[in-house]
C-alpha cells in the first residue's frame, strides 16, 4: 500500500477508530463510576459492621431460661420472671413472674464497665446467671439491661464503657433503696477476674449468694480475703455485695442437679465446660476491690 493510500484508508477508517475510542473512554468512565460505588458501597457496609460484630449470638432459648433461673434457689424459681437476650433489641421478657425476683444470663456485664482498661471488643464467651430481688432490679438490674440495649444498637465497646463509668460518676445509677439480695447459685459462671484492675477471664463453678453492700469496702466490714468461704466484698461502690460461697456439698448437689445442661454449654463452647471442683482456692475468681 503506498503512502497516499495509506492516508486515504486511514480518512476512511478515522470515524470508525473515533467511535471505537469514544466507546472505549465510555466504558472506562462506567467502570471509575462502577468502582465508585462499589467503594462507596463498601464504605458504608465497614461502617456497619461494627454494630453487627457488636451482636451476640444467642443461647438456645429453653437452655437460656434453664440456665437464667438456676441462679435462684429451688423456691423461687416457678414465680420468677425470667428475660431473654434479643440480639438486636436487648433484654426480653420470657415470661412474666409473680415474686418480684428477676434472673437472666449475662453476656456482658457491669463488671466490665469497671478499671481504667479498655473494652475494646464484646466477648462471646462471657456468661453468667444472676438474679435481683426488686431492689437490685431497680438499680443494679437495669445497668445490665442499659449495656445490653446500647450493645444491640451498635455502640462500640469503649464508647459504652465511657458512657456507664460517666453515668456513675454522675450518680445516675443509684445504690439499692434497701437491703437485699441477689443469687447466683447456677452451676457454672464465665466472667472477668478482677475487673478492676484486668481483663482477665476464668470458668469456675462457685454458686453464692450477694447482699448488698453500696460503698462499703471489704475492710469496713472485716471482709475475708476474696474466694475463701467466708463472706468478703467485691466491685466496691454504689452497687458493691458482700458474698458468701455455698459450701462444696450443696455445690455438689447443684452440679448434680444440672447435669444436663451443662453438658448441653460445654457442646456449644469449650470456655463453658464446668472445671471439675476440688475444693480448690477460688481467690483468683473473685479478687475484686
Amino acid at each position: 500500500m503506498t503512502t497516499s493510500s495509506y492516508v486515504k484508508y486511514a480518512e476512511v477508517r478515522s470515524p470508525v477508530r473515533r467511535k471505537g475510542e469514544d466507546w472505549m473512554r465510555r466504558a472506562q468512565s462506567m467502570a471509575v463510576i462502577v468502582g465508585l460505588l462499589f467503594s462507596l458501597t463498601a464504605s458504608a457496609q465497614n461502617q456497619r459492621t461494627p454494630a453487627g460484630m457488636n451482636k451476640i449470638e444467642p443461647l438456645p432459648r429453653d437452655l437460656e431460661i434453664q440456665l437464667a433461673l438456676s441462679a435462684l434457689p429451688p423456691h423461687l424459681r416457678d414465680s420468677a420472671t425470667v428475660y431473654v437476650l434479643n440480639p438486636d433489641k436487648g433484654f426480653e421478657v420470657a415470661r412474666k413472674g409473680t415474686n418480684e425476683f428477676h434472673a437472666f444470663v449475662a453476656r456482658t456485664g457491669d463488671d466490665a464497665m469497671r478499671g481504667s482498661w479498655p473494652l475494646k471488643e464484646y466477648r462471646d464467651d462471657i456468661l453468667y446467671p444472676i438474679s435481683f430481688d426488686q431492689a437490685g432490679a431497680k438499680a443494679i438490674m437495669r445497668v445490665f439491661f442499659d449495656i445490653a440495649e446500647m450493645q444491640a444498637k451498635g455502640t462500640s465497646p469503649e464508647e459504652l464503657k465511657r458512657i456507664i463509668q460517666d453515668r456513675y460518676k454522675k450518680n445516675y445509677y443509684r445504690s439499692p433503696e434497701r437491703a437485699g439480695i441477689s443469687y447466683m447459685l447456677a452451676p457454672i459462671l464465665r466472667t472477668y477476674t478482677n475487673p478492676d484492675e484486668n481483663e482477665n477471664v476464668v470458668t469456675a463453678s462457685i454458686p453464692h449468694v450477694m447482699y448488698y453492700a453500696p460503698n462499703v469496702s471489704n475492710k469496713d466490714v472485716g471482709g475475708a480475703t476474696p474466694g475463701s468461704m467466708y463472706p468478703f466484698v467485691i466491685l466496691h461502690g454504689p452497687h458493691g455485695y458482700s458474698i458468701q460461697f455455698l459450701g462444696l456439698t450443696e455445690r455438689a448437689a447443684i452440679n448434680k442437679e444440672y447435669e444436663e445442661m451443662l453438658a448441653r454449654l460445654c457442646k456449644i463452647k469449650a470456655e463453658w465446660c464446668a472445671p471439675i471442683s476440688k475444693g480448690e482456692d477460688l481467690t483468683p475468681m473473685y479478687h475484686h476491690h
